[in-house]
């Protein structure tokens, strides 16, 4: 199903773009959002219920996903995704609970794009950001020396908080690196969003 996406067998057109920000007509880094709008049967596989429960576990009750997406390193492109927080992509919210969950499907290691946490940079505030490229994802201020690479088998995942700093180095070998990512935050946040015209579907502006 996942390659299906990538190849463009389900047309997910709408939702699609690179975030290496390239004018090139080959997608570099291939960001696919809400896939389960186009295949709702997404929501009760595995990947989905599983990371729902445990995104419970450590926020609590009320905690519901909030949107997913697909994100593919392709093959010798060797882009780096920047230096990020999620939340910097996000409305400002009252309740600051949320998670992502990042699923590796290929096995994730330094030299195809394994990601990059700076630990404990959630505590403190969001970063100033900016847009890479032709509507590119959005990068800060972020470096390995403080940071630390997590290597993960398929199927394995990790669950970073909206606040973390973090990035990936480019994909240099033969291989795909392909992610599909959950994200979770309290059901009266995702209503607060869906209020103000917040959907996740790939509009982007740079939190001021």
């Amino acid at each position: 199903m996942y390659d299906s996406f990538l190849d463009n067998t389900i047309d997910a057109s709408r939702y699609r773009s690179d975030l290496s920000g390239s004018d090139d007509k080959k997608e570099k880094i291939t960001q696919i959002m809400v896939p389960s709008k186009l295949v709702p049967e997404l929501l009760q596989k595995p990947i989905h219920q599983r990371s729902l429960q445990v995104a419970k576990g450590l926020m609590g009750d009320d905690i519901k996903l909030d949107f997913d997406m697909i994100i593919n390193k392709a093959p010798r492109t060797n882009t780096i995704t920047p230096w990020h927080q999620d939340a910097a992509y996000w409305i400002d919210m009252p309740d600051k609970r949320a998670a992502s969950c990042w699923v590796a499907i290929d096995h994730a290691y330094k030299e195809n794009g394994c990601m990059w946490y700076t630990p404990r940079s959630h505590l403190l505030p969001i970063l100033p950001h900016e847009q890479t490229g032709n509507k590119g994802a959005l990068k800060c201020e972020g470096n390995e020396e403080n940071s630390v690479f997590i290597e993960l088998q398929p199927g394995s995942c990790v669950f970073h908080q909206g606040g973390t700093l973090h990035y990936s180095r480019g994909n240099s070998t033969d291989d795909n690196r392909r992610a599909l990512i959950t994200n979770f935050r309290p059901k009266a946040m995702i209503v607060l969003e869906r209020a103000q015209g917040v959907d996740h579907t790939g509009e982007r502006e740079v939190r001021k």
